[in-house]
């Protein structure tokens, strides 16, 4: 019978230029599989990727902010024990905490169920049963991308399309993710969705989406790359589309405004969301700059969702 290990997390708080000496002293010690967590690589990691959020929850900045911090995993017995004696021998600032070898593939999806989202979908994770009420399922595996239907803004968006999603109706999903939105949107009845979103591994995890709710490449078709600087790819993307999403954050969405309407059909709508407290009016003018008309304004929690004509 399999009999689970536990384990010693070990952290080191250290000066950030101390890094490297530590990694070596306590290799010496018999300690390996370190994982770092530095404070200045987190703040340049914010700053190279800021098009991507519109903030960092406190949380997690307090977890980076002042010092750097070394970990590593030792078996809590006596060859473990032993190395965690001459780490806290060395260093002052060191502490412990015991976590079991388990299964993580699966003990993660324990805190993914089914989510009923406006008044017909129910967001339902590949490994659940549907639940029989009635209610159109949305099968999806949350996988590593964003869009899982726990989101607020996703939750938005969903509900709106319910209004727009009928048989003859094309979409264009902006910022696809997991491409929850446009297969939600084939779900309620529209006949083919374009999606499109900047990771490259949008268009495999889309794709193995839609296939869970039985969703081929004669309604769906996924590109990966940035809309807002290459042309040619909004040139492949084309236009007529009856509905266009972008569930994307207001950094991406007013850059993307003045492209918006050349992919609309005559009489076709955008629905936007991502768009945090603070930053609605600057979004909204943006979109009116660019010619489009809100006709639905929706906040739940700390967001906004515009529909736009």
């Amino acid at each position: 019978m399999y009999k689970r290990q536990r384990y010693i997390e070990v952290t080191v708080n250290t000066p950030g230029a101390e890094i490297d000496v530590r990694c070596q002293e306590m290799a010496d010690m018999g300690a390996g599989g370190f994982v770092i967590e530095n404070e200045e690589d987190f703040k340049d990691f914010l700053e190279q990727n800021h098009q991507y959020w519109d903030y960092v929850d406190d949380e997690l900045e307090n977890q980076f902010a002042g010092v750097s911090r070394i970990k590593c995993y030792l078996t809590d017995d006596e060859d473990g024990i032993a190395v965690l004696r001459r780490i806290n021998a060395a260093y002052d600032d060191v502490t412990t905490s015991y976590v079991e070898d388990s299964d993580w593939e699966n003990n993660w999806r324990e805190y993914y169920k089914p989510i009923e989202v406006g008044e017909k979908l129910v967001v339902v994770p590949e490994w659940e049963e549907a639940p029989q009420d009635g209610r159109l399922p949305l099968r999806l595996d949350p996988g590593l991308i964003f869009g899982t239907g726990s989101h607020a803004t996703t939750r938005m968006c969903l509900a709106a399309l319910e209004k727009f999603s009928k048989p003859g109706v094309r979409v264009l999903d902006l910022g696809c993710g997991s491409g929850i939105l446009g297969i939600g949107a084939i779900v309620l009845g529209s006949d083919f969705c374009t999606a499109c979103d900047i990771d490259p591994k949008a268009p495999d995890t889309v794709m193995e989406n839609a296939a869970l709710n039985d969703i081929g490449g004669d309604k769906m078709k996924v590109y990966a790359g940035d809309i807002i600087g290459d042309g040619k790819l909004r040139a492949l993307l084309g236009t007529g589309y009856d509905i266009v999403l972008a569930n994307i954050v207001s950094d991406v969405i007013i850059p993307l405004a003045p492209f918006v309407r050349a992919f609309m059909a005559p009489g076709g709508v955008f629905i936007t969301s991502g768009i945090i407290d603070g930053r609605e009016d600057e979004v909204a003018a943006a979109l009116k700059a660019a010619g489009l008309e809100m006709i639905a304004h929706h906040h739940e929690e700390e967001w906004h969702c515009f529909e736009c004509v």
